[in-house]
């Protein structure tokens, strides 16, 4: 059977891969862009199955329209999967206001004006599947990205909530954490905030320097993580957290072991504050 596809980003990295690996099950693919040229790219891979859109989803009332236009084109829609994002790299202190809006309404508004705009069509059908592409950084607060972090905890928290409220429609959810993957993540869609002195000797701006040399050095094949991403929408019991690459694994386990060793710590201190305790 074939499934109808929305992704959003697919000019580069994991949407563009996505797309590819979907394109060649014969499956329909809509593909939001940016550029005109973009899109002629994109629709040239499979025509007549890739479908081209304009939208940029920091743009909130241009979402809906895209998203119509995207069923109208694909002729319904299975599987909605939000990619479109970039990183922020710098200290918490170091970003300004507006770099910290524009990296919410990318990475997190964005996703959201998407969703809600896709829910009342996947509703009517009563099924289908959302990958939110999020990060390993967005289970773990590195030093040196805590606005990217958060951008991708935002996501991560709503999405987990959100799989509980849409399951009764037939709706999946899975949250796509990526360790390192040779995407143009660290390359030209990377962007830094403006450098503080004050942070010059510490774990922030060490991140802020090693970023640009990690490009093209990441462990991770994106063709591969799309593969796996597709596993997941094969599978009867996708998974709510679906981590890629090694590095995610071992970062995650290791984050998960330190908290669940904190909480067992202090978890006296923790239940003395009930109203009844001595």
């Amino acid at each position: 059977m074939t499934t109808h596809w929305l992704i959003t980003g697919v000019s580069s990295g994991f949407g563009l891969e996505l797309a590819r690996v979907a394109l060649s099950r014969g499956d329909t693919v809509v593909g939001t862009v940016r550029q005109g040229a973009q899109a002629d790219r994109f629709e040239q891979l499979a025509p007549g199955r890739a479908h081209a859109v304009l939208l940029d989803v920091t743009q909130t009332d241009d979402v809906l329209p895209a998203v119509q236009q995207a069923i109208r084109r694909a002729g319904h829609l299975d599987v909605l999967v939000n990619n479109a994002g970039y990183g922020l790299f710098g200290a918490v202190e170091e970003a300004s206001d507006a770099e910290a809006r524009h990296l919410m309404d990318t990475n997190f508004f964005g996703a959201l004006a998407v969703i809600r705009a896709v829910l009342p069509h996947l509703r009517e059908r009563r099924g289908g599947h959302i990958f939110n592409i999020a990060s390993v950084a967005g289970a773990i607060g590195f030093p040196g990205c805590g606005l990217y972090s958060a951008s991708k905890f935002a996501l991560e928290g709503m999405s987990e909530a959100l799989a509980t409220e849409v399951a009764p429609f037939g709706i999946r959810v899975t949250i796509v954490e990526p360790g390192g993957f040779r995407t143009n993540f660290s390359g030209g869609s990377l962007r830094k905030s403006s450098a503080m002195e004050a942070y010059a000797d510490t774990p922030a701006a060490r991140t802020r320097e090693n970023i640009g040399h990690y490009n093209g050095r990441e462990p991770g094949d994106p063709a591969k993580a799309a593969a796996a991403i597709m596993r997941a929408l094969d599978a009867p019991d996708a998974p709510l957290r679906l981590a890629l690459g090694a590095d995610a694994v071992s970062m995650l386990r290791g984050a998960h072991e330190r908290k669940l060793g904190q909480l067992a710590v202090w978890e006296a201190v923790s239940l003395a504050t009930a109203i009844d305790s001595q």
